[in-house]
């Protein structure tokens, strides 16, 4: 696009591949992300220095602080994502169930505010039926998240959720809902600009998931079929319309025998995007940019065009069977190719990983003219990857993408763990 770029980093990440390519880059604080990558004025101190306009927030870290964009906006800097009032009222999850039952969609049955004291649970569990899922307010991967499946184990998992929930996110408040045996995890990717123009990019399925934490991703879903598929896309693109929202966002469900529920919404980029951008050829950061800068979409529902079937493997520096992390010195890393192979990744022979943030070091993303092509081409790719000097987690996506469930497409949210532990 022509855009000068301005990279942010901590001491650990200075010789960070992000670092290299950009037009310059500012050191914004050690290696803890406290004093780094958490800090607003370290940020704003650097955008203001270089005489930066706008600031992408990533995919991490500050990038759904409604506080953080409030304060980049009133710094007169453009904030590259939503309104600020829009991601405080999704960063609750309280608030946001609420919001969006109001606007039609159905939600997971469970509490309508926050757990107030064990009683309260006890109750609410009981008229929902157990088992029953303990969910921080202003939680995400998988933190301040317990399973109860009956009373006592609600009394021990209420103040371990409170206490996880408060080391994760600042706030120890909590809510509960039913917990379904067997949902997918289905998300709708949309993009709106600030004239109310939106789209959606189709779903992506992510049910794929060890501790809650999302390990691959396809789309569209094996699950769906093409009227499911366009009635809960087109609902969630009149929910965002009603709701005036701008920007990137991604509204996820559990969908179970025919039947979706609100989860959350997402109102920043996902990891996963890739694969949506691989099946629409739309650039999401571009669309992101532009909406940012007062553009339209320029693009309407009829003109996006969902060819093909696309999957990404989240390779993490961690041990492929204890998943213990594996920080440390790459000695060498070659990256797949050929058609529609893409790899998103910072890494390279002799960039040394640090042990203090998230094991997520790269992104394989393979599409295919179908499903099975697509699996097949992964197949060939994930042989082609190579990442010495540390350990990944290359061998587990191969596992999982030989087994007879997953090249069937039957799998659900609990699918990966339950064959982990046999």
């Amino acid at each position: 696009m022509g855009i000068k770029t301005v990279a942010v980093h901590s001491e650990a990440d200075s010789k960070a591949m992000h670092v290299r390519l950009a037009d310059e880059s500012v050191c914004i604080g050690p290696s803890q992300s406290k004093k780094s990558y958490l800090n607003p004025a370290a940020i704003l101190s650097a955008a203001s220095i270089t005489n930066a306009d706008a600031i992408h927030p990533g995919v991490g870290f500050l990038s759904e602080s409604a506080k953080f964009a409030r304060i980049v906006e009133e710094h007169g800097i453009t904030f590259i994502g939503p309104a600020y009032e829009h991601m405080k009222t999704m960063g609750n999850k309280i608030k946001a169930k609420e919001k969006m039952r109001e606007l039609g969609l159905p939600v997971v049955p469970g509490s309508d505010e926050p757990i107030k004291s064990e009683d309260n649970a006890i109750k609410i569990s009981k008229e929902i039926g157990y088992p029953v899922l303990i969910k921080a307010s202003m939680g995400g991967g998988g933190k301040g998240l317990k399973i109860a499946r009956n009373e006592n184990e609600l009394k021990k998992a209420l103040p371990a959720a409170r206490s996880e929930a408060e080391a994760s996110f600042d706030n120890d408040e909590v809510y509960i809902e039913k917990f379904l045996s067997k949902p997918r995890h289905i998300e709708i990717q949309i993009l709106a600009d600030k004239q109310n123009n939106v789209i959606h990019l189709a779903e992506r399925d992510c049910s794929i998931q060890r501790q809650r934490q999302k390990i691959l991703e396809e789309a569209p879903s094996p699950a769906l079929n093409e009227n499911t598929r366009k009635q809960i896309c087109e609902s969630v693109v009149e929910v965002i319309k009603k709701l005036g929202y701008f920007s990137a966002g991604t509204v996820e469900f559990l969908y179970q025998n025919g039947a979706f529920y609100f989860m959350e919404m997402n109102t920043r980029l996902q990891v996963e995007h890739s694969v949506s951008e691989m099946i629409s050829g739309i650039d999401i950061v571009r669309a992101q940019i532009r909406v940012a800068n007062n553009d339209a979409l320029g693009i309407e529902q009829k003109e996006v065009k969902i060819s093909g079937h696309a999957i990404e493997c989240r390779i993490n520096a961690e041990d492929p069977v204890s998943f213990k992390p594996s920080p440390g010195l790459v000695t060498e890393f070659h990256s797949p190719g050929g058609l529609d192979v893409r790899v998103d990744s910072a890494l390279y022979t002799g960039y040394d990983v640090p042990p203090f943030y998230d094991s997520l070091i790269a992104k394989l993303i393979v599409k295919g003219r179908n499903r099975n092509a697509c699996i097949m081409r992964l197949k060939r790719a994930l042989e082609e990857l190579v990442i010495d000097g540390i350990r990944v987690n290359t061998p587990l996506h191969q596992k999982i993408v030989n087994n007879p469930s997953f090249i069937n497409g039957a799998y659900d949210i609990h699918w990966l763990e339950d064959y982990l532990n046999k």
